[in-house]
Order: C-alpha cells, then sequence, then structure tokens
C-alpha cells in the first residue's frame, strides 16, 4: 500500500553517520510494502560516473583543485540523474541514493568553501528543478563519525581531510536540514544503530501511509 508517487530519497551525513546500515533497513521497509526500487550512489551510480568517481576519490597521484573537484562531481551526477535516477522516476520506480546535491552544498561549499552560486548554477543546469524528495541527514558529532569511519581502513581522499574540514561539512548539513526541514528529517546518528532504524520507520511509515514494516 502507497498514497504517493515514486519518491526519490537520498541519505545524508558526514562519514561514519551510519548511513549504509540505515540504508538497507530502508529498502527492507520498501520491500515489505511491495515498493519497486533500486539504489544508487554518488559520485558513481552509473559505470561512467563511477569511473569519475575513481579519479574523485583517488589518494595517489595529482590532487584535483576544489574547482576541479565541484566540476567532475557534476559532470558524474549529470550522467548519473539523466541514464538512472530520472528513467526510474518516470517508471513509477523508487530511488533510494546514498548522497546527492545536498553532499556537494556540504562538501564542497561547506568544507572547501566554494561559492553557493556556482554550486545552485551547476545544480539547475543538471537537475532543472527536481530535487530529492525526501532526505534522511543522519547526524553525528564529527569526532564519532570519524573514529567509526577510521575503523573500516583504506580512507578515500576525501576521507582523509582534517577534523575541521569535516566540521563544516557537519555545519552545511544543519544549515540545509534547518532551511529545508519539511524534505530534510533529521535524524541523531549517535544512538544505537536498531534505535535509528527504529526512529527512521517512525518517521517514514507516517509520511508515506505504509502499514507493513519489516519482520
Amino acid at each position: 500500500m502507497r498514497n504517493h508517487k515514486a519518491q526519490f530519497i537520498t541519505l545524508e551525513g558526514v562519514e561514519g553517520a551510519g548511513k549504509s546500515t540505515q540504508k538497507d533497513a530502508l529498502c527492507q521497509l520498501l520491500d515489505a510494502n511491495g515498493i519497486p526500487y533500486i539504489e544508487t550512489r554518488e559520485p558513481g551510480g552509473t559505470p561512467y560516473a563511477e569511473e569519475i568517481r575513481a579519479l574523485l576519490l583517488n589518494s595517489s597521484g595529482e590532487i584535483p583543485q576544489a574547482k576541479t573537484e565541484l566540476l567532475l562531481m557534476f559532470a558524474a551526477r549529470a550522467q548519473h540523474f539523466e541514464t538512472k535516477i530520472l528513467p526510474a522516476l518516470e517508471q513509477d520506480i523508487w530511488v533510494v541514493c546514498d548522497r546527492f546535491t545536498d553532499a556537494t552544498y556540504a562538501y564542497q561549499g561547506g568544507g572547501r568553501g566554494l561559492p553557493r552560486v556556482w554550486i545552485q548554477t551547476l545544480e539547475k543546469l543538471v537537475q532543472g528543478e527536481r530535487i530529492p524528495d525526501v532526505t534522511l541527514f543522519f547526524d553525528v558529532p564529527v569526532e564519532v563519525g570519524l573514529a567509526r569511519a577510521g575503523e573500516r581502513g583504506n580512507l578515500d581522499r576525501i576521507e582523509s581531510e582534517d577534523i575541521e574540514f569535516f566540521e563544516r561539512v557537519r555545519r552545511m548539513y544543519q544549515q540545509i536540514a534547518a532551511h529545508d526541514s519539511e524534505r530534510v528529517i533529521t535524524l541523531d546518528a549517535t544512538v544505537d544503530a536498531l534505535r535509528l532504524t527504529e526512529e527512521m520507520m517512525n518517521q517514514l511509515t507516517g509520511r508515506w501511509g505504509l502499514t507493513c514494516r519489516p519482520g
């Protein structure tokens, strides 16, 4: 049962916020309600965009300038959006995406300090007026998130930035969530994974009119 057209759902947060675990729980919720969906991620999501992702996250060799990084992010997004996200939504298939343009505002805008107007211009070019229907922002103190991420090892170029960078990223995410609280659901990601899943379920089942839960 569902009362909505296909939803474009994004998950956001700094490193170590627990997005991957909660994305799996979200997909189980959609499965339980018989909702067709695809899972994807950014940067990446298509073979061509994944090649750009590899360039962006490579920690060896030449380091891209901040402006180059921004343009590459939107190059990957343009390919991903046009060839995977939009076609799915047009076929009434829901989309669950690990990061999207909010991440660019947070990382390249907040973290790198690039002008917001640059990001807005590229967003308009690539997406037109289409933005996510629901964004789940998993908020966690930077120290906690980085400690969790460090346990995974093998950090990529962006994950290896200093703590001040991630503090700026988190502040930008919080600003986005405060400014667009109808779209962005802020979740306290310091709690254990089961409590976080329960809070996410409570938020989403009511919003979408879903009656079934996983398990």
